[in-house]
């Protein structure tokens, strides 16, 4: 396939791109800055009627802005705009890393919503929310959510792990962690098998 993966600079979508290309797939990275990949290039979410176009599918790995902004704010506009390009690029394919926070932890609870949720996180985690709230909405792109676990950091690939709907995976100690590289193997996977149309899935160990 041919794919864009928008934010292929950053943490996670670095290792999206590089397991994609691992896997024969023609894979074209943009960011503000431009990568270091052969077929990067820069360019921003907001022209994606340009850059998705003669794609079959898109991935966004953007995350919502730490410093304060509501949720209700550029970050979801930004979204919003994207989703138009994919309508007039013709792109229905779409994979959207999610966050941890919408996932529930008990019924009508949201881990955002716990006592403990850090408040570091918490602006990044109610946009990640919104986000999700944004696409349930949508039913003419077929659209994935992908929310990891509560924690993700690099680590190893080990194409070993659990997927899940709303509700947030945890191991038998009670950690909810999931690699990168496993992360970026389950985003590939379901480019693959398209078995979580319009819905959000999760993934953890």
């Amino acid at each position: 396939m041919k794919i864009l993966v928008f934010g292929s600079t950053g943490m996670i979508g670095q290792r999206i791109a590089t397991e994609l290309r691992n896997r024969g797939h023609a894979v074209t990275g943009v960011s503000r800055r431009g990568g270091t990949a052969e077929g990067d290039i820069k360019g921003d979410i907001h022209d994606a009627a340009s850059l998705a176009a003669g794609h079959d599918a898109v991935v966004t790995a953007i995350a919502p802005p730490r410093d304060g902004t509501e949720p209700e704010g550029p970050f979801l506009e930004a979204n919003k705009a994207l989703i138009e390009g994919l309508r007039t690029a013709g792109v229905r394919r779409l994979i959207v890393v999610g966050g941890a926070g919408s996932l529930q932890v008990a019924p009508g609870q949201d881990l955002v919503d716990t006592p403990g949720f850090p408040e570091i996180y918490k602006k990044e985690a109610l946009a990640g929310r919104a986000l999700l709230h944004l696409y349930r909405g949508i039913d003419d792109l077929d659209w994935t959510f992908v929310s990891p676990a509560a924690e993700i950091a690099p680590g190893e690939r080990t194409g070993k792990f659990r997927v899940g709907g709303d509700t947030l995976l945890s191991d038998d100690q009670g950690r909810s962690f999931i690699s990168a590289e496993d992360y970026a193997v389950a985003v590939a996977d379901e480019l693959e098998k398209n078995a979580n149309i319009r819905k959000r899935i999760s993934v953890a160990y």
